[in-house]
C-alpha cells in the first residue's frame, strides 16, 4: 500500500473533517432524504435526487479520508536529526528569493490535502516543491513551472511546526 505523507497538522485537520462528516453532515443528509421521501413520488422528486447525490459525495469523501489516514506517514520535521546545513524536506519551511526580481517568498512543503497557496502551503508534488527537495541553504535552483523557468536562491530552511 502506498503511504500518504502528511504533517501532524494535516492529520489533525483530516480527523476533524472526518468527525464532522460522520457526526454532522451524515445525519443532516439522512434527515433530508427522509424529508424528501415523505413528499411522495420519488421519480419526480428533485429534493430526493439532490439529497441522494449529496449523500454519495459525503460517503465518498469519508472513504477517501479513511483511506488516507490508514496509509498515513506522519512526518514531524522537528524530530529530524540534523547535522550540517538543513536540507529541504517534506514538512520544512523554506524561504526563497527570486533571483530575477529579488522578491522573497516563504513556503511550507506539505501533503496534498493540506496545500493552500493562499497560506503559502504547497504540496510536495508541485513543480516548485519537487525542484527544492534535497537542496540546502545557499543553493540556487532553476525550476520549470507552467509560466516558464524561475530561478530561486534558498535563503533559509527551517524545521518548525
Amino acid at each position: 500500500m502506498e503511504q500518504t505523507p502528511m504533517t501532524a497538522r494535516g492529520e489533525q485537520l483530516l480527523r476533524e473533517e472526518l468527525n464532522r462528516l460522520k457526526t454532522v453532515e451524515r445525519p443532516r443528509i439522512t434527515a433530508a432524504i427522509a424529508e424528501a421521501r415523505s413528499h411522495g413520488d420519488l421519480s419526480e422528486n428533485a429534493e430526493y435526487d439532490a439529497a441522494k447525490e449529496e449523500q454519495g459525495l459525503c460517503e465518498a469523501r469519508i472513504k477517501d479520508i479513511e483511506s488516507k489516514l490508514a496509509s498515513a506517514n506522519i512526518i514531524d520535521v522537528t524530530k529530524l536529526k540534523t547535522s550540517g546545513p538543513l536540507k529541504v524536506v517534506f514538512g520544512c519551511t523554506v524561504t526563497l528569493v527570486d533571483v530575477d526580481t529579488d522578491k522573497e517568498i516563504t513556503y511550507k512543503i506539505v501533503g496534498e490535502d493540506e496545500a493552500s497557496i493562499e497560506n503559502n502551503l504547497i504540496s510536495y508534488k508541485t513543480p516548485i516543491a519537487r525542484g527544492l527537495l534535497g537542496k540546502v541553504e545557499g543553493d540556487e535552483v532553476a525550476i520549470t513551472i507552467p509560466k516558464g523557468t524561475v530561478t530561486y536562491e534558498i535563503t533559509e530552511v527551517k524545521y518548525v511546526l
